[in-house]
C-alpha cells in the first residue's frame, strides 16, 4: 500500500452501525453530523436556561451596547436597544432551532431540506464563514484578556516594542497573548460537546462574578455614580429616532448567528421543550444585564478618566498605569480578567466552534468530523488576522451589520419550509444522500425556490451593504440598512412562499395538519434498538414510522 493510500485511508471518517459495524456512508454522510444519539442527548431545562444566560456572557457584548455612547444615545437609550433586539432574536432562535431539538440534526443538514444536497453547500459555508470571522474576534478579546492578567503580574510586558501598527486591535505584546490563548482554546476543543455542560455552569458564575466585581470597583472610583450615567443623548429629532432604530436592530443583527446556530445547539436536548425558556427569556435577560453592565462601566471611565473607554479592557488596563500600578489594582484586574479570559474561552466554543465544526464537517463529510471541523476553525480564525477587525468602535459597528443580509434570509426560508410548508414533517435518512430519486434532490442537487428567495431577499438591501464596505450611497439607503435583517428575513419567507405554491415540491402538500412526529431515533442509533433506560425502544421506531407515513 502506498503512501498517499494509507494516508487517504487514515483520513476517511469511518462510521458505524447500530450494530457498531463499520458501514457504507455516502458522500454527504458522517456519523458527527447525523442525528444525536440518546445517550449524547443530555442538556435539560436546566443546561439551557444557563447556556443562553452564558450566551451573552462575553467582553463583547459589554462594551457592544456602550458603542451607541460614543454615537450620542443615553445609557438607558443603549440599553433598550439591546434588550428589543435581543428578545426578537431569543424568539427567532426557538423557531428557528425548532427541527434541531426534535430530530437533532445540526444547520447545515437541515438546509438541505430548503436548498438541496448541493444547493445546501451555499448556506453552510456563508455561516462557517461568519462563524469563523466570530471564532477570531472572540480570540482578540481573549488575548486582550490574557494580557490584562499577564500585565498585572509581570510589569514588563508593557514595555514589550510595538510593531502592530495603529490599525491593529493588538500591540505585539498582545499578539504574544494572543498566541498563548489560541493554544489554550485549542486545548479545550478536545472535550466532547455533550460533557460540556458543566462548563456552561461554571461559565455563568465565573463572568457574573468578574463583571459585578468590576462594576463594584469602578463605580466605587466614580465616586458612587458617574457623571453621565443619567445624562441624556446628544442626538435628538429625526437623527435620535434612526440611531434608535439603527441599535434596536443592530442588536438582532448581531445575534444573526445564534439565530442560525439554534438547530447545532438544540440538537443535545433531552426533549424538544428543554429548550424554549432559555431561548425566549433567558437570553433577552441576560442581554439586558450585561448591556446595564457594560453601559455603567462605560459612563464610569468619563468620571475616572475624563473620556469615554468603550472597552472595558482597556479600561482595566489604565486602571494600572502609572501610580495606578499598586498591589491592590493589580490583584483585582488579574481576577477580573482571568474571569473574562475563561469565559471567552467557551464563548469562542459554544457559539463559533460547534457550529463552524459542524458547517465544515457538512462541507465534506467523507474526510471531516465535526471534531476535525473545530481545530480548522481554529487555524483559519486565526488566519484572517482578526486582530484588525476591532480596532476603533465604528469598525467593530460596521462589522457587526455588514453580514446580516446573508442570514436573515436564510432564516427566512427555513422558518417557511419548516412551519408552513413541510408542517414541522422532515424525512431524514434522505437529507443524507445525493439521490436523484430523493425528494430533497430537487433539480440535480438544487431547490431553485430557495435560491430564487435567497437573491431576492438580498437585492434590497445590497447597496446597503456595499456602503457598509466604503461605497458611497445616499442618506435613504443608510437608514434602510438599519432594517436590514427583518427585511431580509421577510422577503425572503414570502417569496420562498410563493415560488412553492407556484412551482410545488414533491412530498409537500398545503394542509394545516401539524405532521411532528412524537420524537425520532436516528436509525442507526444503537438505543433504537436495545432501548435506553426509561424509554422503550417503540418509541423511536413508532415516532420514526409516523414520520414516514405522514
Amino acid at each position: 500500500m502506498s503512501l498517499l493510500t494509507s494516508l487517504h485511508e487514515y483520513l476517511l471518517v469511518k462510521s458505524v452501525d447500530q450494530h457498531q459495524n463499520v458501514r457504507p456512508v455516502e458522500f454527504l454522510d458522517n456519523d458527527s453530523i447525523r442525528p444525536t444519539p440518546a445517550k449524547d442527548r443530555t442538556w435539560t431545562h436546566l443546561t439551557y436556561i444557563l447556556f443562553w444566560f452564558s450566551a451573552t456572557a462575553n467582553v463583547s457584548n459589554l462594551y457592544a451596547s456602550s458603542t451607541g455612547l460614543t454615537m450620542g444615545l443615553s445609557m438607558w437609550e443603549c440599553v433598550g436597544c439591546t434588550f428589543g433586539g435581543q428578545f426578537m432574536a431569543g424568539c427567532l432562535m426557538a423557531f428557528n432551532g425548532r427541527a434541531g431539538a426534535m430530530y437533532r440534526i445540526p444547520f447545515p443538514v437541515l438546509c438541505r431540506a430548503s436548498f438541496g444536497p448541493w444547493g445546501a453547500l451555499w448556506p453552510t459555508f456563508n455561516r462557517a464563514a461568519m462563524s469563523i470571522v466570530w471564532n477570531g474576534v472572540n480570540m482578540v478579546q481573549g488575548g486582550q484578556c490574557l494580557y490584562v492578567f499577564l500585565h498585572a503580574i509581570f510589569p514588563s510586558i508593557a514595555r514589550i516594542p510595538d510593531h502592530m501598527g495603529s490599525k491593529s486591535a493588538l500591540t505585539s505584546a498582545q499578539m504574544i497573548c494572543f498566541f498563548v490563548y489560541w493554544l489554550i482554546n485549542c486545548a479545550f476543543l478536545i472535550v466532547p460537546v455533550p460533557k460540556m455542560k458543566s462548563l456552561v455552569y461554571i461559565k455563568v458564575f465565573v463572568y457574573y462574578g468578574g463583571a459585578f466585581a468590576m462594576l463594584g470597583w469602578v463605580v466605587s472610583l466614580a465616586g458612587g455614580s458617574p457623571s453621565s450615567l443619567g445624562a441624556p443623548s446628544k442626538v435628538h429629532g429625526e437623527a435620535k429616532s434612526w440611531l434608535i432604530c439603527k441599535f434596536l436592530f443592530l442588536g438582532l443583527a448581531s445575534c444573526g448567528t445564534f439565530i442560525s446556530n439554534a438547530a447545532d445547539l438544540q440538537r443535545y436536548a433531552r426533549q424538544p421543550s428543554d429548550v424554549i425558556l432559555g431561548q425566549i427569556l433567558s437570553f433577552p435577560v441576560s442581554g439586558l444585564l450585561v448591556a446595564v453592565i457594560g453601559n455603567v462601566i462605560a459612563a464610569s471611565s468619563e468620571t475616572v478618566f475624563g473620556e469615554l473607554i468603550w472597552n472595558p479592557l482597556n479600561f482595566l488596563d489604565k486602571l494600572m498605569e502609572g501610580e495606578r500600578y499598586t498591589p491592590g489594582n493589580r490583584a483585582a484586574c488579574a481576577f477580573i480578567s482571568l474571569a473574562f479570559v475563561y469565559s471567552t474561552v467557551f464563548s469562542a466554543i459554544f457559539e463559533n466552534s460547534i457550529p463552524a465544526g459542524n458547517d465544515i464537517a457538512a462541507l465534506l463529510p467523507r474526510y471531516i468530523t465535526v471534531k476535525r471541523g473545530f481545530f480548522i476553525c481554529a487555524v483559519l480564525s486565526y488566519a484572517i488576522c482578526p486582530w484588525y477587525l476591532l480596532a476603533t468602535a465604528a469598525v467593530f459597528i460596521t462589522f457587526l451589520s455588514s453580514y446580516q443580509i446573508f442570514l436573515s434570509a436564510i432564516a427566512g426560508i427555513l422558518l417557511c419550509d419548516y412551519y408552513v410548508l413541510r408542517r414541522g414533517l422532515l424525512h431524514i435518512p434522505q437529507l443524507y444522500t445525493a439521490n436523484a430519486s430523493g425528494i430533497y434532490y430537487f433539480f440535480h442537487g438544487f431547490n431553485l425556490r430557495g435560491f430564487c428567495a435567497y437573491l431576492v431577499a438580498i437585492a434590497p438591501n445590497f447597496y446597503g451593504f456595499l456602503n457598509q464596505m466604503g461605497v458611497a450611497a445616499p442618506l435613504g439607503i443608510r437608514r434602510f440598512y438599519f432594517v436590514a435583517y427583518p427585511v431580509g428575513l421577510l422577503v425572503a419567507f414570502g417569496v420562498y412562499y410563493l415560488a412553492c405554491l407556484i412551482w410545488p415540491m414533491e412530498g409537500v402538500e398545503v394542509t394545516r395538519e401539524w405532521k411532528e412526529p412524537e420524537d425520532y431515533w436516528d436509525e442507526y442509533d444503537p438505543d433504537r434498538v436495545e432501548g435506553v433506560e426509561g424509554v422503550p425502544a417503540t418509541i423511536g421506531v413508532r415516532s420514526e414510522t409516523t414520520a414516514n407515513s405522514a
